[in-house]
Order: structure tokens, then C-alpha cells, then sequence
């Protein structure tokens, strides 16, 4: 699923960070790909790009009007329509990360037939896929893997691929989630792949390239979860591999959203995602170690970094606070 760019990114009458981390996260990463952004009164963020109308992004270039917001449940409010309407007459492809599709709303369909104008379901892939092969395809990958969901996958994923960039590595970041797809501009969303085709999708995904060509695959969920463990699965084993970052998050006391169950350790989850990723490719090995520090200080952070690096004789680094150099220092040795 490719996305036209640039972009015009809508963050409705948001009060909450959290809720416009899509419009933030492509405003974070890739701001080259942005036109401004367009809100409405009652708005109280900012993912910092230049204010706007909807007409004059459009007089500006903008292709695609980014819903880029989120609300509990997924679903697209009513009093967004008229917006979306008139960013379609303004010439802009409309893109949609929430669960409702914009192609089950007859209005939105009526109008974009009118206008020619795209509406993109990014949570939703339409194309089909072929079930896993498991055959070595050329080209280098690396995967993110976490002890748990929303430990920072994506933001490690991003920012080996920056390190990568500034020491002149080909190098793609491959993206696996809705927000991930807006930032790269094009990738699927693994989660909404029917679980016969997670494996096969992921392969489609991160083609064979050339000899010293690497893929940053974006990781999902968690083997240690039970809601998600089927997709981290099969994205690891369809990902195929060739290096592993271990993305962790401190002072989490259960995996995210099941109060009941038991937080992985790092060792144990280092030696579940080697066990599994080994189907595909035998020679996988983790070449670091990404912790998300946010709950203590930049000092103590170091201070935990530094005896992870010890303790498992790797490269460990808070992505956010020191970037991802060393961990791709290691890697290209």
C-alpha cells in the first residue's frame, strides 16, 4: 500500500498527546513529507507543523489528508465527515489508520468516486497473499522484537535506520503498523493479515535485494504475550532474520493491558525469539539491545543501559536519549 505524498496532517480537536501519535510520528520522522497540519477549534497539541486550512494545504501541494488522530474503539466520528469531504474537492487522497474503514461509509465512497480521490484503509491490506516459503531470499534483515507491545519496536526500528543512513548503508525501514506506513509511505499492516498469510505477507514485504542491502523490519507484539504472540510469530518467521534488536521497556510488572500475566525476563525472551527466528534462518543471532528509560531518570537510564551491556555483552542504548549508533556500530564489525 503506497501513500502519495505530501501530506496534510488532520488532528481534529485533540487534547491528548497519545491521540495524534500518527500525525506525530510522521511529523517526527519525516517532516519533508508534510505540508503543515489542520485543526479545528477546542485543539490543544501540535505535532509542530505549520497551522493550516484545508484549501490552503491544497494550494500548497498537499496529495493525502492524514487522519491523523485515535479514539477507544477505532471508529470515525460523524463530525469528521464534512472535513474529509472537502479535502477530496480539494484533490487530496484520504488516508485512515482507525479500525472503521472509510470504505464502509457510503458518503465518503460517493464522493471519492466524484472526485477520482483515494481512500486508503491503511489498517486493512487488499491485496492477497501467499503462505510462507521459508527459502532464503538475498539481501540482509534485521528485526525488532520486544519483551512486550509498546516498547518502542518502531522508534528502534527508525532510528537504526538513521544510524544506518549517516554511515552511508543501503538501508529501508520496513513497516508493519499503521503508524510505521505513514512514516515510510508505504508497508502493511501485519496485524490485519489473516493468520495463514502473516508469514507469506512478511516475506512480500522484505523482497530479495542486493548482497549488502538491509531491511529494518518494524517488529509487532510480542512472543510473550498471548493476544499477539501469533503475529510476532509469523512476522519473525516470514522476516527471516539475519539480526535481532531486543527492545524492552523498565518497571513494567505484567505485559500490557493483562494485569494477570507474568512480565518476560530479557534472557528468556532473547532465547524464545533466537529459538523461533532459527526456522528460517539458523545463522540469526541479536545484535543488541534497545530499553525504553523513560520512567527513571537520563541518569539512571545510563546507569541501566551500561549494566545490560555488561550483563549480556551487547551494544544497549535508550533509542529516544542516545540513538542507535552504537548498536549499528556493532552490527557492520
Amino acid at each position: 500500500m503506497k501513500i502519495v505524498t505530501p501530506y496534510l496532517l488532520f488532528i481534529g480537536d485533540a487534547t491528548d498527546q497519545l491521540a495524534i501519535k500518527m500525525a506525530r510520528g510522521v511529523a517526527t520522522w519525516r517532516p519533508e513529507l508534510c505540508i503543515g497540519e489542520f485543526s479545528v477549534s477546542g485543539c490543544t497539541v501540535t505535532t509542530g507543523m505549520d497551522q493550516m486550512t484545508i484549501q490552503q494545504g491544497a494550494e500548497k501541494g498537499a496529495k493525502s489528508f492524514i487522519l491523523g488522530f485515535a479514539n477507544s474503539g477505532g471508529v470515525l466520528d460523524k463530525k469528521w465527515v464534512p472535513y474529509i469531504l472537502e479535502a477530496m474537492d480539494a484533490g487530496m487522497d484520504i488516508v485512515s489508520g482507525l479500525h472503521q474503514k472509510l470504505s464502509d461509509i457510503p458518503e465518503l465512497v460517493e464522493k471519492s468516486q466524484l472526485t477520482k480521490r483515494a481512500l486508503l484503509d491503511i489498517r486493512h491490506p487488499q491485496q492477497n497473499f501467499a503462505t510462507g516459503t521459508g527459502v532464503k531470499r538475498s539481501g540482509k534483515r534485521l528485526l525488532t522484537v520486544g519483551t512486550d507491545c509498546s516498547v518502542g519496536k518502531m522508534y528502534t526500528s527508525l532510528s537504526i535506520e538513521k544510524s544506518m543512513q549517516k554511515l552511508g548503508v543501503d538501508v529501508d525501514f520496513r513497516a508493519t503498523g499503521q503508524c510505521g506506513i505513514l512514516i515510510a509511505g508505504q508497508g502493511l499492516a501485519v496485524d490485519c493479515v489473516i493468520s495463514d498469510f502473516i508469514s507469506g505477507a512478511s516475506e512480500s514485504l522484505s523482497p530479495e535485494n542486493s548482497a549488502n542491502h538491509w531491511d529494518v523490519i518494524e517488529g509487532q507484539g510480542s512472543l510473550s504475550h498471548p493476544a499477539f504472540a501469533g503475529v510476532s510469530l509469523g512476522l519473525l518467521h516470514g522476516s527471516q532474520p539475519d539480526a535481532l534488536v531486543v527492545c524492552h521497556a523498565l518497571n513494567r510488572s505484567h505485559m500490557r493491558g493483562l494485569p494477570s500475566s507474568q512480565f518476560p525476563s530479557i534472557e528468556a525472551t532473547i532465547a524464545l525469539n533466537l529459538q523461533a527466528a532459527r526456522l528460517t534462518n539458523p545463522d540469526v543471532k541479536v545484535v543488541g539491545l534497545a530499553v525504553n528509560t523513560s520512567s527513571v531518570s537520563e541518569d539512571e537510564g545510563k546507569q541501566i543501559c551500561a549494566e545490560l551491556s555488561k550483563k549480556f555483552d551487547l551494544p544497549c542504548v535508550d533509542p529516544l536519549r542516545d540513538g542507535a549508533d552504537s548498536i549499528v556500530q556493532a552490527l557492520l564489525v
